[in-house]
């Protein structure tokens, strides 16, 4: 059967052959033990429903084997022999445009040279999937291949429910991933639930498909530096010969030492995975590699001197780079840390002083202690970070959720008011969640008041027709409309608009292609709405192919996270998610061609709810309107919310939203002068 004849075939009906497990690619630690007797039969039931009773003899030996050795079932016997990636658009089987442009999107986010974990259908973060097993990838296949224009497609964490009749206005999938009734959102919980086989954890864009590989953390990360660079300047300077010092070179944190390199700065990435090192060393995202701390200080000490832009990985635990440096008195000027520590007990985190395969086998087999290593680890780290910045180092979190974890390990991650550090002890354990921790999230330094609060966030488009020329093409007409917009743009959003002019013109160049011909740049509504009115005219009159735009999860309104997105949300409702929800029921009925609403991105399991859209332009009128329809909406929801909580930038943008659409009306909030509650 040819490529489109396997799609259209589902699940077959006559078994594969059992396929050989690969060692060559980066796969997933173990999963805890966390299901007894009882629920390891209730996993093997869920499992094999997927399949006619006449497999479930063989298939049931199988899975059971998956589960011990995995800790999941990820029914790797189906996974199909077939290349997986983003192909052209015309290349995808089924009467729908948007269906197709759809499967483009899911195999962008397996793609090996895309996903963190492909054999587990796993694309960044340790634990982001796009599925739970390669079943419900291929029934998701088929009925996306059979698809019509007045059909929906209904996801439950990752499980396809079936094709439900609506309209040619409604989105053509509907996802959601992880949703659970509240009191059962602990990480132990989706250990167990997703063990089941009944729930997923789909990170940010990896179960809402959205993934454009590193690319898209790249333009975040080389904005939030930049900006790093101007709070530590002094006169104006840039960041030459200036050292960042961070960890993480898997999934998503593999972007930092490119964007450093875009950025200007010196970057040294911690990575105790040699698979990962080897993977962004050969990809050129990361310049040279290190084993040896004093050969990495002195290559440090030279790139300084010479004020290199120069991006080093060191294999081996942050940890120990941290200790080391403060040892011999090597200043750093920019910290942070990107392990996915949303994931801390499951390969998320490694604790320093155990090699990879130490940890791997601890955190199966012996979670309790491993979690006791990680704590101290943490705390290890935190106390050599401390000393650092007590030298001038300008330290924040980078969203990883290091400081929450940090807290709950016991670290002296909190200051008082007299600005010493101190641990939670310090503090009433009902006032620990208002405690003030000793450094400040990215969000509230950089990307609340300098870009979120302005309605600035991460746009992005697919290419669908998988060629170059498209892209570039894309390129020159995003920077066209910037340019345009910036010289009537009002002083406020000036820099916005110079910094992504900037990347985007600079972006071929920094080769950031991984999988599909995508692209992001930063924008506020008006312009997302008028860039994607030209690539819509551009499709129009056939010069582009069809266009797939979304946005990272990560932005003004798509989601609620305490401790990251909305952390610059000041009177009292940031553990609130009634931006999230809003969003996605918003973007739904606008016009959005996918929606995604999930629990868990970015920072952890019961920590956040995010929401996310896709929507296909094919160059009709339709697309035009509902593109202005939706667009508008998905970021002047976020922009009202944070204007009522007092923003005052915030305020600012709403005031020009409103004054630029007569048919929005905002509630502004009156604001209280300060003596009133003076002593």
């Amino acid at each position: 059967m040819n490529f489109k004849d396997l799609i259209l075939q589902g699940i077959p009906s006559t078994l594969p052959e059992q396929r050989t497990y690969d060692l060559s690619v980066n796969h997933t630690p173990k999963r805890k033990e966390i299901l007894n007797a009882e629920e390891k039969n209730l996993a093997l039931r869920n499992a094999l429903r997927y399949f006619e009773p006449e497999h479930h003899a063989t298939l049931i030996e199988e899975f059971k084997e998956e589960l011990e050795t995995s800790g999941r079932i990820y029914m790797f016997r189906f996974k199909p022999t077939y290349d997986i990636y983003a192909r052209p658009i015309e290349e995808y089987p089924g009467p729908c445009l948007q269906a197709r442009a759809i499967m483009l999107m899911i195999q962008n986010n397996l793609d090996p040279k895309v996903a963190q974990h492909p054999e587990e259908l796993i694309t960044y973060g340790g634990n982001g999937a796009v599925f739970q097993n390669w079943a419900q990838y291929l029934l998701v296949m088929k009925y996306l291949a059979q698809m019509e224009d007045d059909q929906t497609l209904v996801i439950y964490s990752g499980h396809p429910m079936g094709l439900f009749p609506s309209n040619k206005n409604a989105p053509r999938v509907v996802v959601t991933n992880g949703m659970m009734i509240p009191n059962y959102s602990q990480p132990d919980h989706w250990e167990k639930f997703n063990a089941l086989g009944v729930t997923q954890y789909g990170q940010m864009t990896a179960g809402s498909y959205m993934y454009i590989g590193p690319q898209g953390i790249v333009h975040g990360t080389t904005i939030t530096v930049l900006n790093a660079g101007r709070k530590i300047a002094e006169n104006k300077e840039d960041l030459a010969g200036k050292l960042f010092i961070t960890s993480g070179l898997g999934g998503m944190s593999g972007a930092q030492p490119k964007a450093g390199n875009i950025a200007g700065c010196i970057t040294v990435c911690a990575e105790i995975n040699p698979k990962a090192v080897h993977t962004r060393h050969s990809q050129g995202w990361v310049d040279e590699v290190f084993t040896d701390l004093n050969e990495l200080t002195k290559r440090v000490n030279l790139a300084k001197h010479n004020k290199e832009v120069v991006s080093i990985a060191y294999q081996g635990n942050i940890v120990d780079v941290w200790e080391h440096f403060d040892k011999v008195n090597l200043f750093v000027d920019l910290g942070s840390d990107q392990t996915s520590l949303h994931n801390p007990w499951a390969g998320g985190y490694y604790p320093v002083g155990m090699s990879l395969e130490e940890s791997n086998d601890m955190m199966a087999n012996d979670p309790k202690e491993f979690k006791i290593k990680v704590q101290e680890s943490l705390c290890r780290q935190t106390t050599a970070i401390n000393k650092h910045t007590k030298k001038g180092t300008y330290f924040f979190d980078y969203g990883n959720a290091f400081l929450l974890e940090a807290s709950r390990a016991g670290a002296t991650i909190y200051k008082n008011k007299n600005g010493e550090f101190v641990d939670s002890s310090a503090f009433k354990s009902s006032d620990l969640e208002s405690a003030p921790f000793a450094y400040p999230s990215y969000v509230q330094d950089i990307m609340g008041p300098m870009c979120f609060d302005y309605g600035f966030g991460p746009f992005r488009w697919v290419c669908a027709s998988g060629l170059q020329e498209d892209l570039d093409k894309t390129d020159k007409i995003a920077t066209e409309v910037l340019e345009r917009l910036k010289k009537d743009a009002p002083e406020e959003i000036q820099s916005q608009l110079s910094d992504n002019i900037k990347w985007i013109r600079n972006a071929k160049a920094n080769n950031l292609v991984v999988g599909s011909k995508a692209r992001i740049l930063y924008a506020d509504a008006i312009g997302r709405t008028e860039i994607a009115k030209a690539f819509n005219n551009a499709i129009a009159e056939n010069k582009i192919g069809t266009v797939v735009l979304g946005r990272d999860h990560h932005d003004v309104s798509g989601t609620d996270s305490p401790f990251r997105e909305t952390s610059n949300i000041y009177d009292g409702s940031r553990f609130t998610a009634d931006m999230a929800i809003q969003n996605v029921i918003g973007d739904s009925f606008r016009g959005a061609t996918w929606v995604s609403i999930h629990n868990g991105g970015g920072v952890g399991w019961g920590e956040v709810i995010n929401g996310g859209f896709g929507m296909v332009l094919d160059g009709t009128i339709e697309a035009e309107n509902r593109l202005k329809s939706m667009l508008f909406w998905d970021v002047n929801n976020g922009l009202a919310r944070r204007s009522w909580a007092r923003n005052k930038e915030a305020i600012f943008s709403v005031k020009r939203a409103m004054d630029q659409e007569p048919k929005l009306k905002i509630t502004i909030p009156n604001l209280v002068d300060d003596a009133l509650f003076s002593e």
